[in-house]
C-alpha cells in the first residue's frame, strides 16, 4: 500500500472538514471541493471585468451577472411557452419537479423552487384549477395536502417540452462540456451555501446581520 498517498488523502480530508463547511459533507461534496480548491486555481488578479480598475469588487460583478443570466433565462422561458396553455415559467417548472420527483406536499414543492408560501400557493392553485395537478390528504399529517402531476398535466408538459429543452440549451450558450461541469460545481456550491439560510426564514430586518454573523464570520 502507498502510505504516502494515503497520508496525503487524509490531509486533504482534514482540510476539507476544516474549510469545506459550506459544501455537502459527503463524497460528492469532497470531490467538488477538491476540484475547486486543488485543481486549476485561478487568481482574481488574472481575471478582468468592467469597472475593476475603478474599484468594482468581484462580488458586485458576480451579483450583476447572476441577475442578468436570470433575466436572459426568463426571456427564453417566455418564448418557450408562447401560444401555450402555460401562464408563467413557474407553472411548467412546478410540473417538471412533480414529474421528476413524484408526489410531495405543497410546502415541499414550494421550498424546492425557493419561493415564498403565498407565491407558491398561487402557482399550485392555478395548476389545480387547470387540472394539471391533483391533491389528497397526507397520511402522515392530515393538515397537509399531497400533490402530484395528473395525466392532463403530463400531456401539457409533453406538448411543450421540445421548446423548453431548446430554451435550456440556449441559456447554456457557448459553454463546452468542461465549462458546464465547472459551472454546475460552482453553482451547486453556492446553492448548498444559501439553502440552509433560506430554510431559516429570517425576517428581512435581521437577515443580513444573522447571515453575516453565522455564515461569514470566518
Amino acid at each position: 500500500m502507498n502510505y504516502t498517498l494515503l497520508r496525503d488523502v487524509i490531509n486533504l480530508l482534514e482540510e476539507f472538514e476544516k474549510n469545506g463547511k459550506h459544501t455537502k459533507n459527503d463524497l460528492s461534496g469532497f470531490r467538488d471541493w477538491l476540484a475547486g480548491n486543488i485543481v486549476g486555481e485561478t487568481s482574481l488578479e488574472d481575471v478582468q471585468w468592467e469597472g475593476k480598475e475603478k474599484g468594482r469588487s468581484a462580488e458586485s460583478v458576480i451579483n450583476t451577472l447572476i441577475v442578468h443570466l436570470s433575466r436572459y433565462a426568463k426571456t427564453y422561458s417566455k418564448a418557450a411557452i408562447h401560444n401555450s396553455e402555460f401562464s408563467t415559467q413557474e407553472d411548467f417548472i412546478y410540473l417538471i419537479n412533480l414529474n421528476a420527483f413524484g408526489a410531495m406536499s405543497k410546502m415541499q414543492l414550494i421550498k424546492k423552487n425557493i419561493q415564498d408560501k403565498p407565491t407558491g400557493m398561487q402557482i399550485i392553485n392555478r395548476l389545480i384549477d387547470k387540472g394539471w395537478v391533483t391533491q389528497e390528504d397526507s397520511e402522515i399529517d392530515k393538515r397537509s395536502k399531497i400533490i402530484q402531476i395528473s395525466n392532463k398535466g403530463k400531456e401539457a408538459l409533453d406538448a411543450q417540452m421540445d421548446k423548453i429543452r431548446v430554451a435550456t440549451q440556449i441559456v447554456t450558450g457557448n459553454l463546452d462540456d468542461n465549462e458546464k461541469a465547472d459551472l454546475i460545481r460552482l453553482l451547486n456550491k453556492l446553492d448548498h451555501f444559501h439553502q440552509p439560510i433560506f430554510q431559516q426564514n429570517y425576517d428581512s430586518s435581521e437577515l443580513l446581520e444573522r447571515v453575516t454573523e453565522k455564515y461569514l464570520s470566518a
